[in-house]
């Protein structure tokens, strides 16, 4: 059962993470032809993000109520028209419309596969398994490095559109017929109850507690492995193109690495007492403390401490198998999405506000932003981190006080 239900949601996620990062490498073509500048840029990337986000919540009730196979199945039909408008675009609202329409339809990708499992498998299985998932979309990044980039060499970025148009209508096909059916709980439930439950869910502690730093972490992590980090090797470093594809390529090969490494050392931890929540914690403050390296250049090994922080980078995910664990089955796809939102909506902010603040300062004759415009974005959203980290360990003091 694992191989039929795995393979197709794997495939899906794959593409899904392709679509979000693929901008790294089309970026120059797309700002040559349609003369963008960051602000914009950074807007039609993250209208992936924005409708991605807001199809959380309804998607949550959806999973829910209805089996994840024809969920997803029905969405990345979307997606698939997606690719095929933005390929097709003459401007840039058709390459906004697109990338919109490519965020609704592959927003049901992890979530679906993430409900899939906690239904059909056993719960210690699930942060291995949701690791192997993630990892699918750490492929997805490493092909949008190298790989996209010697597929330009010989065609361009509409065919490549085209050809993820076509493998979207494939991954739609898979999942509906190969991923096994299960039975749901929420069927005979009125959708008033339905939101209640949200509701209930999303205002717990446990969930609030969490969340802020859950989400600034893989916010801002999804916001620069989906654009900015280009920007930065290119710009700011003033890498080649070919140069800055490697480093990207390093920290993907490493963010791959981590979904899987960290999925099954909180697994193993699990058996000692360890939460796969502690995990998390300690991954996301060795994130954060490898983008103070970067963004100060302590260090000129660029690939070591870019490969780092694409490993945890990835440490915020283990959450979603951390609530997983802490909820009844008929509500994980609801806690799931509602903390999927919260990261969409911050990366979202992120792409686009940091496109915004880098704008504020003047582009050179050849459209390059100075260091300063790019410091200063990327240390504001360090920032927020670390608060958000200020946040964690305060209601952690709070609940050991109370404890004692």
């Amino acid at each position: 059962m694992l191989f039929k239900l795995f393979l197709p949601f794997a495939f899906g996620y794959f593409l899904s993470f392709l679509y979000r990062v693929v901008n790294v490498a089309i970026a120059p073509e797309l700002v040559r032809e349609f003369q963008l500048d960051a602000n914009q840029m950074g807007f039609i990337s993250s209208a992936y993000f924005l409708t991605f986000a807001l199809c959380q919540l309804p998607l949550g009730l959806l999973l829910d109520r209805y089996e994840s196979r024809k969920v997803s199945a029905a969405l990345l039909l979307v997606a698939a028209l997606g690719a095929l408008v933005f390929s097709l675009a003459e401007s840039s609202w058709g390459l906004l419309v697109g990338r919109g329409l490519i965020g609704i339809g592959v927003s049901a990708c992890l979530m679906a596969a993430f409900t899939a499992y906690a239904n059909l498998l056993p719960a210690g299985r699930l942060p291995l398994v949701n690791g192997l998932q993630l990892m699918a979309g750490g492929l997805g990044v490493i092909s949008a490095s190298t790989p996209v980039q010697w597929f330009l060499t010989w065609g361009d970025w509409r065919l490549l559109f085209q050809v993820l148009a076509v493998a979207t209508l494939v991954a739609s096909v898979l999942v509906y017929s190969l991923v096994p059916r299960y039975s749901i709980q929420a069927q005979s439930q009125r959708l008033t109850q339905q939101i209640v439950e949200l509701w209930q869910l999303v205002k717990s502690p446990q969930f609030y507690q969490i969340a802020p730093l859950t989400v600034a972490t893989q916010g801002v992590f999804g916001a620069f492995v989906g654009l900015w980090a280009g920007y930065w090797l290119r710009d700011y470093l003033s890498l080649s193109t070919a140069e800055a594809a490697q480093i990207v390529l390093t920290m993907a090969l490493s963010m791959t690495a981590g979904f899987v490494a960290l999925g099954w050392l909180a697994g193993r931890l699990h058996r000692f007492g360890i939460s796969a929540y502690s995990v998390s914690v300690v991954g996301m403050l060795v994130y954060m403390l490898s983008q103070c390296v970067i963004i100060n250049e302590w260090s000129d090994w660029h690939h070591f401490w870019w490969g780092l922080s694409g490993f945890f980078g990835t440490s915020g995910v283990l959450m979603f198998a951390h609530l997983s664990q802490s909820v009844p089955k008929n509500l994980v796809g609801r806690i799931n999405t509602s903390l999927n939102l919260c990261v969409f909506v911050v990366a979202f902010a992120c792409q686009w506000g940091l496109g915004a603040l880098i704008n504020l300062w003047p582009a050179d004759a050849a459209g390059v932003y100075p260091q300063a415009a790019y410091a200063t974005a990327w240390g504001v959203v360090l920032a927020l981190q670390f608060v958000a980290l200020a946040w964690v360990a305060y209601n952690a003091l709070l609940r050991r006080s109370r404890k004692a």
